[in-house]
């Protein structure tokens, strides 16, 4: 019914007309061979389909402009702007969980929009270059280096052929986004080079050994800046949030379904469950009243703010389900969500529902 290397990869869509019919076991049981895959269709011949699991990993050595990953600390991706569009077959936009920053990371190499960089979760990423390469780092800031040499956040960095770069720890935030001049070309799936964690599709995780191929470098040239200065550092507390990161919660399309004191209770400082993560922040703290049952299933967007049975908000990012039956109290602003993808576990934050849209 579903296959990532046919186009379209669904058999079905919504709104086509299915009929069940009865057949011996037998044939059932083969009925895959009636569904050839991509390129069994190009060269005429037939067969069950077959799935091929994207691979990152290249045989060594490094081709030229390769990356070869030394060390990953937590979770290292490959991550682009995502597979939106295809929500209708079930399948979720996925892409880099800040955006803003992701999208600062290529412009400072140079990139056209949409290339493929590495999402980095709380530091630890060591990677070599083969052929020397062109990076710049954005999103929550680390220290860095490149062969031992200190280098900063936010700007264009030169790495020789050989060179290594290397990421420590955060003091603040969650992902660190590191873009190549001319982006990351692992195997696309359904158009995009996003791991997308819920629904396991893309680029596994990186792993020590992996070589990833580069693309070549965008022709033209642009205004290569010294830095970009960000004026909030994500993660970091901004002016006047000493009790925690203030999210900005527009209303959402369920009022009816919560009780009286819910827009109280939302505002309630909480903290960030360790269970969250790209899919969702599961915020812990007062329970938002509502009431019992389950909604027919709907569609989801980045930012919804669902509240399950236990009351507790839950704020849904970038791999997230297309469609979900808890009633949503609110979306966030587009620039909250970002900032949401930067906190981490036992940091503090308060919903506010917003006054204007």
């Amino acid at each position: 019914m579903f296959d990532v290397d046919r186009d379209p990869p669904a058999l079905v869509a919504p709104g086509a007309r299915v009929r069940f019919v009865p057949v011996r076991a037998a044939v059932a049981a083969g009925v895959g061979a009636l569904v050839p895959t991509r390129a069994e269709r190009q060269d005429g011949s037939a067969g069950t389909p077959r799935v091929q699991p994207a691979q990152v990993t290249s045989p060594s050595p490094p081709a030229p402009r390769a990356l070869e990953v030394l060390a990953t600390g937590p979770l290292a991706l490959v991550e682009d702007a995502g597979r939106p569009g295809l929500a209708p077959v079930g399948v979720g936009p996925s892409g880099a969980a800040d955006r803003a920053s992701y999208a600062l990371a290529n412009r400072l190499v140079g990139n056209p929009d949409g290339a493929a960089a590495i999402e980095v979760t709380l530091g630890g990423l060591a990677v070599r270059f083969a052929g020397g390469a062109v990076v710049a780092l954005a999103g929550a800031a680390v220290p860095a280096s490149v062969d031992g040499s200190p280098v900063g956040m936010h700007a264009a960095l030169r790495v020789p052929d050989g060179g290594t770069l290397r990421l420590g720890l955060p003091a603040h935030g969650l992902r660190t986004y590191v873009a190549v001049r001319g982006g990351l070309r692992p195997p696309a799936v359904l158009g995009s080079r996003s791991r997308d964690v819920l629904a396991g599709l893309g680029p596994g995780p990186l792993q020590p050994g992996d070589v990833v191929g580069g693309g070549a470098a965008p022709s033209g040239t642009r205004p290569w800046p010294d830095v970009a200065p960000v004026r909030f550092p994500p993660g970091e507390p901004r002016p006047g949030e000493r009790a925690g990161a203030v999210l900005e919660v527009l209303p959402g399309p369920r009022s009816d379904w919560f009780l009286p004191g819910a827009g109280h209770a939302l505002r309630a400082l909480r903290t960030v469950s360790p269970d969250s993560d790209r899919v969702a922040l599961r915020l812990d703290g007062q329970a938002v009243p509502r009431r019992p049952g389950e909604l027919a299933s709907e569609g989801l967007v980045r930012g919804a703010v669902q509240v399950p049975p236990d009351g507790r908000p839950v704020v849904f990012l970038a791999d997230r389900p297309v469609t979900g039956g808890y009633p949503v109290i609110g979306v966030l602003r587009e620039r909250d969500v970002d900032r949401a993808a930067q906190l981490r576990p036992g940091d503090r934050v308060i919903l506010r529902l917003a006054t204007t849209v």
